[in-house]
C-alpha cells in the first residue's frame, strides 16, 4: 500500500511467532551479506538478538531456514537455506495477498485516521 497503515502478518507455532515482517527481514539481509553479525548491523539489532531470532526460526520449522558456518581460517558465516528462500517466499505471496484483501478497508481507515504528527485533540 501507498500509506503509512499496513497489514502485518505473523505465523504462529503456539505462543511463538515461528515468521513475521522482522524475520524476514532478518532472512533477506542475511541472504545479502552471508553473515548474521553484517545481517544485525544493517538492522540496527544486536547480534544477540539476530542470533535468537534465526535460533526461534530453525526451531519452528522442520528444517533450518539459516545454515551457519563457524569462524576459523576462512571465517564464518550464514546462509538462507533453500526451505528459508521458498519461506521468504511464500510470506511475501501472503502479505501480497492480505494487503489486496483488505485495500478497501485500509482506505477507509486511511481517510478516518489523523495523521502521526497531528493527532486528534493537539
Amino acid at each position: 500500500m501507498a500509506n503509512s497503515k499496513s497489514v502485518r502478518l505473523r505465523v504462529l507455532q503456539g505462543d511463538a511467532i515461528a515468521f513475521g515482517p522482522g524475520k524476514a527481514a532478518l532472512l533477506l539481509a542475511i541472504h545479502q551479506s552471508g553473515s548474521i553479525s553484517a545481517a544485525a548491523r544493517s538492522l540496527g539489532m544486536s547480534y544477540r538478538r539476530a542470533w535468537l531470532l534465526v535460533e526461534a526460526m530453525n526451531q519452528c520449522f522442520q528444517s533450518p531456514l539459516v545454515a551457519t558456518a563457524t569462524g576459523g581460517a576462512k571465517g564464518g558465516g550464514a546462509q538462507v537455506t533453500p526451505i528459508g528462500h521458498e519461506i521468504m517466499a511464500r510470506y511475501q505471496a501472503m502479505q501480497n495477498k492480505a494487503e489486496a484483501a483488505v485495500g478497501t478497508d485500509m482506505a477507509y481507515f486511511d481517510a478516518l485516521m489523523a495523521a502521526p504528527d497531528n493527532p486528534a485533540g493537539a
